[in-house]
């Protein structure tokens, strides 16, 4: 990703000198790297949490800002819960950090507190009266607690914020933060609105952003596989029913023009139209181009696993769908190395008897493969229960959560499990018409997660393939 072309690479550091100073070690084999310090700027984090005054972050902001900008010439500098700061400090602190080199001042509503109309004003007054503010990009970054995080940050757009600090599909602390999608996609098709914001002409066919819209739904269920977190169906945007129609005069108003009822074409966000059904009769080349239409280019090996999973759910399925397709090659990539390999789930559940799970589970690593029986609350308790006792990895189920990829009664179950151990999260994702097998397949993939990460010692991932002593100096803790 931190190719010469690619983008900036921005680490999170406190405004402390050892935070800075990891934070340097750890951006610096990026060509483009930034560091990004703050601190806290409001009454309530100053008396509670910092136990600090004014005149100390007067202080503090300078120096740190500067050490910072000794080690890299891109710095950026963050006033922690500036929405609820006396915006008469706010401006002073601004003025210093800047003045100290940075760059970049990013303005946060660190708790979802402000509104919209607020945080517009809070914006248009730094510009105001921080004389120095043309020096630097002004930034914002939202949670969102009252739902108003994207609201904000466009009417920050309004009044000259030009960097968007978001997530994609809103995930972040508590309620999380901004949604880059529905920020993308308002500026996107509100564009002759905005344009006027940024000095333009109402029809200037311009992008208002350098994000690949069309990109936008992938990895919006990339980030939602791999982490766990599933998208709400009424999600907008990338939610299962973001362009769904249900109402009969709904219905009648898109048949007759699609404009009717919607104001985003779902090709823009990635979404196919193919009207090709895949299903039993289907052979490897429609197969093939459809993944490719997708977004996947499979190797001949992944290409034939994919194909042979397919024609195992035809088998099951009247139809595959483009969801039913993603959750099969999801299953291909959920790592690099996998030491454990499920071979048999049988489980034997109802409301007269105990749900008992029978499992085998295949050991790569010395190609042994043994077998467990448990009873549990429930089936899928069963089956944790026997594979914990085959794989021997102490670890606490935080979330197992299931949900239907398309409709029907022949619909895959998505499984997707979270396992803690000490205080990190490894998240398993799987899908089959039998939620079982779903929920049996999932736990072992984030155990195979937590096995994995436990081997890789590596300071800096990124240099794993390099055969070199800087290899071996960044993989010891010790240095």
């Amino acid at each position: 990703v931190g190719k010469e072309n690619g983008p900036i690479i921005c680490g999170l550091a406190r405004a402390s000198k050892g935070d800075i100073k990891a934070c340097y070690e750890a951006v610096s084999p990026a060509p483009k790297k930034r560091i990004h310090t703050f601190i806290a700027t409001s009454d309530i984090h100053l008396k509670h949490k910092l136990k600090k005054s004014r005149k100390d972050v007067l202080q503090i902001v300078p120096e740190m800002v500067n050490y910072a900008k000794s080690l890299v010439d891109d710095i950026e500098f963050s006033c922690e819960d500036a929405s609820r700061s006396d915006p008469d400090f706010l401006y002073e602190v601004i003025q210093l950090a800047i003045s100290a080199g940075a760059t970049t001042i990013n303005i946060p509503d660190t708790v979802g507190f402000t509104t919209p109309s607020e945080f517009g004003k809070l914006i248009a007054d730094i510009n105001k009266n921080v004389p120095n503010i043309d020096e630097a990009v002004i930034s914002v970054h939202g949670h969102n607690d009252l739902g108003l995080a994207v609201a904000n940050f466009l009417e920050a757009v309004k009044n000259g914020a030009r960097q968007l600090e978001c997530t994609i599909n809103g995930i972040g602390e508590r309620a999380g933060n901004a949604s880059l999608e529905e920020l993308v996609m308002a500026l996107h098709v509100r564009k002759s609105f905005f344009n006027s914001f940024f000095k333009r002409n109402p029809d200037s066919p311009t992008p208002l952003t350098a994000i690949r819209t069309e990109e936008i739904t992938k990895t919006s269920r990339l980030v939602s596989n791999l982490t766990g977190m599933t998208v709400q169906p009424n999600k907008a945007i990338v939610g299962a029913n973001a362009f769904a129609h249900e109402s009969g005069i709904h219905q009648d108003g898109v048949l007759k023009n699609r404009l009717t009822y919607e104001i985003i074409d779902a090709k823009t966000v990635g979404l196919s139209d193919n009207k090709i059904s895949l299903g039993k009769l289907s052979g490897r080349s429609a197969v093939r181009a459809r993944l490719e239409e997708m977004g996947y280019d499979l190797s001949r090996e992944d290409l034939n696993d994919a194909f042979a999973r397919f024609k195992d759910l035809a088998d099951r399925k009247r139809e595959i769908t483009d969801r039913d397709l993603e959750a099969i090659v999801s299953e291909q990539v959920q790592l690099p190395e996998a030491k454990f390999q499920l071979s048999l789930v049988q489980v034997s559940c109802g409301n007269a008897s105990k749900p008992t799970a029978t499992i085998s589970l295949l050991n790569t690593e010395d190609n042994t493969e043994d077998t467990a029986v448990s009873i549990g609350t429930g089936p899928v308790d069963a089956v944790c229960e026997a594979l914990n006792k085959l794989a021997k990895v102490p670890n606490e189920l935080i979330e197992f959560s299931v949900k239907s990829v398309t409709e029907g009664i022949d619909a895959l179950g998505e499984v997707t499990i979270r396992i803690r151990r000490d205080n990190k999260i490894y998240s398993g994702h799987s899908a089959d018409t039998d939620v079982v097998v779903a929920a049996a397949n999932a736990y072992v993939n984030a155990l195979n997660r937590l096995v994995f990460s436990e081997k890789k010692n590596s300071i800096h991932p990124q240099f794993d393939n390099l055969e070199n002593s800087e290899k071996t100096f960044l993989s010891n803790p010790a240095n």
